[in-house]
């Protein structure tokens, strides 16, 4: 019986070892497809990955969950480097930035940073390459973050891009609770980055779109595979499922804090952020939003309405 569970436990160690193995070689491939394409600052101690290209008012941009800053180096930066300085960021643990806290990347964990604090690193690595408040751009979380920015820090103006600002009902799924938590960050993600194939990303990528298509050589330009790395996995995950009870408190804060001019825009068709929880209660606490619907438009409006993103972007330099 001894003999028995001795070999079981070597058995299990192991899989262990060889899982950790490939989880690591296939890192290793991932960052060697897919390099910084900006400049690393040192924050505080804290790599944060910034891509800035053009001239004109500064222009912060901020992805979503299970992105980086390859969101807008697709397209919307070039649409708008002749007369801005986009500055896109990757946001804490996801693409090439690091944690605000090394607490955070604990295999056997569950916390993650709030919005507050990757708006303040972000907020802190824009110091040391721009000067004032910049007009500051967030998608779907990314638009999360941007509100945090701008109830704590300088900011001229948002837009906001199908954001998720508003306490919601329900959950979000059996997935992100097991991936966020402390046993499924020690066990559960390092399987996910060995095994889950390209495959499985592009078909969660065309959800994402849906129904409008992935635009050609999105895929190959975005580097959804940084995303399975394991500490970019743990991140995203910690992050989204605890967000609710920290837009509550944000909540509470947008009727009198938010003056500034804000511009939003929201996919009538987005089952992913509906706007009917976020847009339109939203609107009702901060009336001096500028919400504009787009008819027809999932839950990426950068791409499937890019123009329409332009000119709120032009609305807003102009307020």
């Amino acid at each position: 019986m001894l003999i028995g569970s001795a070999a079981a436990g070597l058995a299990v160690a192991g899989g262990g070892l060889a899982v950790t193995a490939r989880a690591t070689a296939r890192e290793a491939r991932i960052e060697a497809a897919y390099p910084p394409e900006g400049d690393i600052l040192d924050v505080g101690g804290v790599p944060v990955h910034a891509v800035v290209r053009g001239t004109g008012p500064d222009l912060v941009m901020i992805h979503g969950a299970s992105g980086n800053a390859r969101e807008f180096t697709f397209d919307l930066i070039a649409r708008l480097s002749g007369r801005y300085r986009c500055i896109a960021f990757d946001r804490p643990g996801l693409g090439y930035t690091g944690r605000t806290d090394p607490t955070y990347d604990a295999a056997f964990s569950s916390a993650a940073e709030t919005p507050a604090e990757q708006a303040t690193l972000l907020a802190a690595a824009y110091g040391q390459i721009g000067e004032g408040a910049p007009l500051v751009l967030g998608h779907s979380f990314g638009g999360t973050v941007a509100l945090a920015w701008a109830l704590d820090h300088a900011a001229r103006g948002l837009v906001l891009l199908a954001p998720a600002a508003m306490r919601w009902q329900g959950g979000l799924g059996p997935l992100y609770a097991l991936n966020a938590s402390a046993p499924g960050g020690a066990l559960a993600i390092p399987m996910m980055t060995a095994l889950v194939p390209d495959s499985k990303l592009d078909e969660i990528t065309r959800r994402i779109f849906a129904p409008n298509p992935v635009p050609a050589g999105y895929l190959d330009h975005i580097g959804g595979q940084l995303t399975l790395r394991r500490r970019s996995l743990r991140a995203n995950a910690r992050q989204v499922n605890g967000l609710k009870p920290h837009i509550t408190h944000m909540q509470a804060r947008y009727a009198s804090d938010l003056t500034l001019p804000i511009e939003w825009l929201h996919g009538t068709v987005d089952t992913i952020v509906p706007p009917a929880v976020h847009a339109g209660p939203f609107q009702k606490l901060v009336p001096h939003t500028n919400l504009t619907m787009l008819d027809g438009v999932g839950h990426m409006p950068q791409h499937a309405a890019p123009e329409a993103v332009v000119a709120a972007v032009d609305r807003l330099a102009r307020a």
